[in-house]
């Protein structure tokens, strides 16, 4: 970030840069000090750290302006969850963001101007949250499908039955934020939805009356904090039959829809429609898009390299918006209107009945008619002028109800324990404080005890858990079939609680235990985060990674990806369970880590990945679903879920049943079944270099080193017809294959202890492999119900003009053997011949650009070529002469040596040294297929995470053990080569007479 531009580079591609130039940009990412209060400022002065000050002088001050000239204005924050949107709009702790510094200053203002004008500040706060409008402040119970959206020709779109409240100090606007907060982290809970996927808006209503000039001016301040923007990217990046638009994702999509159309709009295309009406937030913010306000968006970043795709489409997002284009005026109030029309009409009557009186008439009704509707009027005028003070009154009175609640609640605190809740949105934590006093406790969804401690959420009980605070002691004692985590452990026996100890209840709720004032010291809370609380289970799951030392190397950063994905979804794989148990769907959701243990042709790690396996646990069929597939489900699943509670809570049983039994082709629990990939190994080609045949019992992993099954495999050289080579075909140098015929082939004979199969018996398997330059995939014919199959399947390729690329593939390159599972109700996988050329035997060619000549374009080109080959074979015949005549020779010596008897009677004849050689080579190929294993093993031996002092030791005595084993048999194998080499050495020198 330079001035006011911003260039972002493609973390794969150093080349692929963009640049953006935006009003102002802010960096916070780094270059900060925390001072003595907690606030941060730039480690330097004119350091490129922008604080809170900073970005609200440029942005602030200008929307306050606005609103005090009788302008609308508007404040919007967009990006990716955790970016920074909260912190921008809200802040945290000390460092107080856009809406409380706005509130302050705006109060200050009205103070300092209280002589030349009549202030009134109204403030509201609301949330939509799939669709439905919610009101934040509401004291009365939540309306059931959210509040209604109304349309005037005046006042445009607005929210009906929405609470406004009156405001005249911003400590009074704090509280209310605070109280919407608590609001929205309960509903949060009960309704298990994520804050980052709604939109929260916070209304500021300012009227000015100036008295003098007889002018008043409304402006509305909209603050509005949207939901994260990756949702938007999600739900349409991959293909799935359930999409989620008309939903959770609809509000983003439509407000993207908008900004395009304003955006084309204001370049001078020529635009039809502007969807506004097709959302609830779009509905409510027309006037701030391409209407009557002034807006300023925020488009938040995250620096991580991970988040490049989102970074990206946020600043295109942002790019676009800022080409929008808003007429704003200042507006006159429609109730000073009201008033001005009231007394006009007052000053006519008046008129008229003086009229009235001085002609002499005695037109009584008349008068009785006139006068009725003057005092009608006046009573208008004095009912609007008090209405004000009433509110206001009414508003103080709530206040201080609300002051003395948490003067209450801040007395507990100093005197008794309590859990506090945190939440994934930082702005949402600590609101909710729930004390444990001296005593027993129930904690739970009953609240029929007044020793009962009423809390809602996925998988609470009725009676979920209890707790005891005796002799200043608290512990925490579950109920049966309750779901309770201390400290990523789960627990089910009598646990004593200490401070800063991490509670999870249920599948969502979570909770840090604050002990009694004496146990707590200086301690900093902060970093006990609901992403604390995640890795926290990930590390009790196995999943953790360690901080790095100083002489150590970095993490992998693709390690950091999975791992920061893994995190994020355990929580909502954890709800996913519990809607699924609660809706009787019979389905089980884990993670899992795709690839983590698996390696392509050459040996290299694969990307890793998270997805997510589900089962049916009454049929055993199997899903996969990506990470994208599984949040988008998981919002349709909350959607029934949120019907199935609705019609509960209406005493509708058989409603209730009917919302969560879907149509198949409807449920979001269930999937059509596919072929699913089990894992893979690897059969190494180097012996295919020196037509050497190789068998082999392979291990196949699973992605995350699960042994799946064991695989026999062969590679057998052979001849064009299929017969297999013998000894004598053995190369000592693989380049002899240069521009010669290679045939070989893949024999795959049986599948022993497939795992797959083992857990139920209505599976089947294939294996798929790709060789070379083979562009499609091969199977196996399918096998079913056996756990150890024999396969008995023959593949046979053949490379007609061997090239020097084909020769080190071999000797560089496994064939990477995939073990997929079938099941039933899934097609077989078909092997694709397109693009694949065959023999009329069934041969398989490869390496057919190893013999793709290039035609040269000039005949003396042509010409000489022809030369140089004519020369080249008249070399090849003159060698093949000498070596005919050296075989003859050798023959006769043959011929001489056994009618001779120079042999030992009962003794073979030696065999060549060439032969010799090759048999040496072949034993020792196979001794390093052995080591390979070994190695393996090694790579895979980790220690377990639960492994105390002692596990330490007895894992590093294990693991030298191996160490051991693997440098003896890779010296063996070594040492036996040179012994067989240096053997045969000698016995060449012998035979020719060097030595004597």
């Amino acid at each position: 970030m330079a001035s006011s531009s911003i260039t972002i580079q493609d973390p794969r591609n150093a080349h692929n840069r963009r640049s953006f130039c935006f009003d102002y940009t802010y960096w916070s990412h780094s270059g900060f000090v925390q001072d003595r209060s907690g606030l941060y400022l730039p480690e330097e002065p004119g350091g490129r750290y922008a604080d809170q000050a900073s970005v609200f002088q440029d942005l602030g001050e200008g929307i306050l302006e606005n609103a005090v000239q009788g302008y609308n204005a508007t404040l919007l924050a967009y990006g990716q969850t955790g970016s920074g949107k909260s912190y921008s709009m809200m802040g945290y702790g000390p460092n107080k963001g856009l809406v409380p510094t706005l509130c302050n200053r705006l109060f200050e203002a009205i103070r300092e101007n209280q002589d030349t004008r009549q202030c009134q500040v109204f403030f509201s706060m609301l949330e939509i949250y799939n669709e439905q409008v919610i009101d934040l402040l509401s004291r009365g119970s939540r309306t059931p499908g959210g509040l209604r959206i109304r349309e005037e020709l005046q006042r445009g779109f607005y929210v009906e039955g929405i609470r406004t409240v009156p405001c005249d100090s911003a400590p009074q606007v704090e509280q209310l934020v605070e109280q919407g907060t608590r609001t929205r982290t309960t509903a949060a809970t009960h309704m298990n939805a994520n804050s980052s996927r709604s939109h929260m808006l916070i209304i500021l209503q300012l009227k000015q009356i100036f008295s003098k000039e007889s002018i008043t001016k409304q402006s509305n301040i909209n603050l509005v904090d949207l939901a994260g923007s990756e949702r938007q990217r999600a739900s349409g990046s991959e293909a799935d039959r359930l999409k989620e638009g008309t939903a959770i994702n609809l509000s983003l999509t439509t407000l993207g829809n908008v900004i395009s159309a304003l955006a084309d709009m204001a370049v001078g295309k020529k635009v039809v429609h502007i969807p506004y009406r097709d959302s609830v937030l779009t509905k409510l913010l027309q006037s701030a898009l391409g209407g009557n306000s002034r807006t300023v968006m925020i488009a938040t970043l995250s620096p991580a390299d991970i988040c490049y795709e989102e970074s990206l489409s946020t600043l295109r997002y942002a790019e676009r918006a800022k080409r929008i284009q808003n007429r704003a005026v200042v507006n006159e109030s429609p109730t000073e209107r009201l008033v001005k029309e009231l007394k006009a009409e007052n000053a006519r009557l008046l008129q008229r009945l003086s009229r009235l009186g001085q002609e002499g008439r005695r037109a009584d009704d008349e008068t009785k008619e006139l006068r009725q509707l003057l005092t009608h009027n006046e009573l208008q005028i004095r009912a609007i002028q008090t209405l004000w003070e009433q509110h206001l009154q009414e508003a103080l009175k709530d206040w201080e109800q609300q002051y003395a609640s948490i003067t209450q609640e801040r007395r507990m605190m100093q005197m008794h324990p309590y859990i506090l809740n945190i939440n994934e949105d930082a702005q949402l934590s600590g609101v909710v404080k729930l004390f444990i006093q001296e005593g027993e406790w129930e904690i739970g969804l009953s609240d029929s005890s007044s020793r009962s401690i009423p809390i809602k959420g996925l998988g609470i009980q009725e009676r979920h858990a209890v707790f005891r605070n005796e002799q200043r002691r608290v512990s925490l004692t579950p109920m049966a079939e309750s779901k309770v985590i201390v400290n990523g452990n789960s627990v089910s026996q009598t646990t004593e609680l200490q401070h800063l100890d991490r509670l999870i209840l249920g599948s969502n709720c979570t909770y840090l235990f604050i002990g009694y004032p004496s146990e707590r010291g200086g301690d900093d809370w902060s970093r006990y985060d609901y992403d604390y609380f995640q890795s926290e289970l990930a590390a009790a799951e196995g999943i953790h990674l360690g901080e790095s030392s100083a002489g150590s190397s970095q993490t992998d950063p693709s390690l950091l990806a999975v791992f920061y994905d893994y995190v994020k979804l355990m929580p909502m794989v954890a709800e996913a369970n519990q809607m699924s148990q609660e809706l009787n769907k019979g389905v089980e959701f884990r993670l899992e880590i795709k690839n983590l243990a698996l390696s392509d042709s050459k040996g290299h790690d694969l990307e890793k990945e998270i997805v997510v396996r589900v089962t049916s646990l009454e049929s055993k069929q199997v899903w996969m679903w990506s990470k994208a597939k599984f949040v988008n489900r998981k919002f349709l699943m909350e959607e029934v879920y949120q019907q199935y509670q609705a019609e509960r809570s209406r005493d509708n049983t058989r409603e209730a049943l009917c919302a969560a039994a879907l149509p198949r082709d409807k449920d979001p629990f269930w999937d059509p079944v596919g072929p699913l990939l089990l894992g893979s190994a690897h059969l190494w080609l180097q012996s295919l270099a020196f037509r050497i045949a190789l068998e082999e019992q392979l291990e196949v992993l699973g992605s995350e080193g699960t042994e799946e099954a064991i695989l026999q495999a062969q590679l057998v050289p052979c001849t064009s017809t299929g017969l297999p080579l013998g000894e004598d075909d053995i190369l000592i140098d693989p380049s002899e294959l240069l521009g010669r015929r290679l045939d070989f082939q893949l024999v795959l004979e049986q599948c022993c202890g497939l795992r797959w199969i083992r857990e139920a018996r209505n599976r089947g398997v294939q294996i798929g492999f790709r060789l070379f330059d083979c562009s499609q995939p091969l199977y196996t014919p399918a096998v079913w119900h056996n756990v150890n199959p024999l396969l008995d399947h023959r593949v046979h390729f053949a490379s007609l003009h061997t090239s020097q690329h084909l020769l080190d593939y071999l000797q560089s390159s496994a064939v990477v053997l995939e073990l997929w599972g079938l099941q039933e109700g899934c097609t077989d996988l078909m092997s694709s011949l397109e693009g694949v050329r065959m023999t009329t035997e069934g041969i398989f060619i490869i390496d057919e650009a190893g013999h793709t000549a290039t035609v040269p374009e000039d005949s003396s080109e042509l010409s000489c070529s022809v030369r140089a080959l004519q020369q080249d074979l008249e070399e090849l015949k003159s060698v093949n002469a000498s070596l005919r005549k050296e075989n003859h020779t050798l023959r006769e010596q043959l011929n001489m040596a056994r009618s001779g008897g120079e042999c030992v009677r009962g003794r073979a004849v030696r065999p060549s040294c060439d032969a010799e050689f090759a048999r040496a080579l072949k034993v020792f190929y196979h001794s390093m297929t052995s080591v390979r294993g070994q190695l393996q093993r090694l790579r895979r031996h980790r220690p377990s995470e639960e492994s105390d002092l002692l596990g330490l030791r007895l894992f590093v005595d294990e693991h030298g053990r191996l160490l051991r084993d693997f440098s003896e048999q890779l010296e063996q194998s070594v040492t036996s080569l040179k012994q067989d080499v240096a053997a045969i050495v000698r016995r060449k020198r012998e035979r020719s007479g060097i030595w004597s």
